[in-house]
C-alpha cells in the first residue's frame, strides 16, 4: 500500500493549515487520500466550515466518515468537533487551548529520562521538563491555573505504530524484514534503518506515525478538559 502525498504537497498542505487558508486547504484535499492526514487537517477543516468556505462542509462529512471507519485514538474527539462545526452535534465541553499537537506529542512520548514537561495554559506553549520558561515566581511555577503538567508515557505507542504499519506493507518479504527489525533492543533504530531502503514506505510511515501521535495527543488533551485550536 502506498500513499500519494508527495513532500511538496504535504508542505503546501501544512502551509495552508498554519495560515488558516481554508480555500487552499479544501482545494489541496480534493482528490487526495484525506484519510492519511485527518489528524493534521481536521481542526482546520472545521474552521473552514465555520467560515463558510465552499466545499468545506462536504469535506468535513468525508473526514467524519473516515474517522469513524479508522477509529484510532483521538479520532472520536476530532469527529465530534467536526460534527459540531457542521451543526450536527453539540459543541464539545472542552476548553480551547492553542497547543501544537506535535509539540505535545514530543512531551508525551519522548525519552522517559528527560521527557514530560508542562503546558502554559495562558499561551498553549509546550515546555520540556528541562526547559526554563523564563522568569517567574515560585508561586507561578506551581499555579494550576497557569500550568498543565505533562507526564512522559514512554515509547509503547510508538512501538505499536510500527506493528500496525507493518500490517499495511504490501510486500510480504519486506514486511518480514521489518518484523524481524522490531524484535529486541534497538527496535526503533533497526526499523528505520530497514525502512530507509524504501523511500516511499519511509515517507508513508512518517505520515502514518504523525497521524497516530497527533491522535494520542488530542485524546490526552481531551482527557484533561481541553481541545486544540489555531493560534491567532
Amino acid at each position: 500500500m502506498t500513499g500519494t502525498w508527495s513532500e511538496e504537497s504535504l508542505r503546501r498542505l501544512r502551509a495552508a493549515r498554519h495560515a488558516g487558508d481554508g480555500t487552499a486547504l479544501v482545494a489541496l484535499l480534493s482528490g487526495q487520500p484525506v484519510a492519511e492526514v485527518l489528524q493534521q487537517v481536521g481542526d482546520a477543516v472545521g474552521d473552514a466550515v465555520i467560515a463558510g468556505v465552499p466545499g468545506a462542509a462536504e469535506l468535513a462529512l468525508q473526514c467524519i466518515a473516515r474517522l469513524g471507519e479508522r477509529d484510532w485514538e483521538g479520532d472520536a474527539e476530532l469527529a465530534r468537533q467536526a460534527e459540531a462545526a457542521l451543526g450536527r452535534g453539540p459543541v464539545p465541553q472542552l476548553r480551547p487551548l492553542p497547543v501544537d499537537l506535535e509539540e505535545l506529542s514530543g512531551l508525551l512520548e519522548g525519552d522517559p529520562v528527560f521527557g514530560g514537561g508542562r503546558i502554559d495554559l495562558t499561551t498553549g506553549d509546550c515546555w520540556p521538563q528541562q526547559a526554563d520558561p523564563g522568569e517567574q515566581s515560585e508561586d507561578d511555577d506551581e499555579d494550576p491555573e497557569r500550568w498543565l503538567p505533562v507526564w512522559c508515557e514512554g515509547s509503547r505507542g510508538g512501538y505499536r505504530d510500527m506493528e500496525l504499519f507493518i500490517a499495511t506493507v504490501g510486500d510480504a518479504d519486506f514486511a518480514d524484514r521489518l518484523e524481524i527489525a522490531i524484535s529486541g533492543r534497538g527496535a526503533f533504530r533497526r526499523f528505520k534503518d530497514v525502512l530507509a531502503r524504501r523511500e516511499e514506505e519511509l515517507r508513508r510511515f512518517h505520515l502514518f506515525a504523525e497521524e497516530r501521535q497527533r491522535g494520542r495527543a488530542r485524546a490526552w488533551l481531551a482527557g484533561n478538559g481541553y481541545r486544540p485550536v489555531a493560534r491567532q
